[in-house]
């Protein structure tokens, strides 16, 4: 019979929970109704890495109590340049790029 990948499911759960839980608090912080398309950028850029966090997170409480601390590291590691490609992709740009003024 199929017997998921317990790393799989746990990467896959963490990653949804933590993208809706991201993109919730994100959603409301600093504006009562984001309507922009710079609140829907920035409401999916913290959702994305929220759950990648939580993803990378899991995965490594996983590794520890498997005492794979190779894994565990790699885990960190992958989350935190996740977070880190992300906000360099999906960035606010300033004002002045978005209208074009210098």
């Amino acid at each position: 019979p199929y017997a998921p990948n317990p790393v799989r499911v746990i990467s896959v759960g963490s990653f949804t929970q933590g993208f809706v839980a991201s993109a919730c608090i994100s959603a409301f912080q600093d504006v009562a109704h984001p309507d922009s398309k710079a609140d829907y950028q920035r409401i999916l850029r913290h959702g994305l890495q929220g759950g990648a966090a939580l993803a990378a997170g899991s995965h490594a409480a996983h590794s520890l109590r498997r005492g794979d601390y190779t894994s565990a590291l790699l885990s960190v590691a992958a989350g935190a340049a996740g977070v880190l490609l992300l906000e360099k992709l999906l960035h606010d740009k300033p004002a002045s790029e978005e209208t074009g003024d210098e």
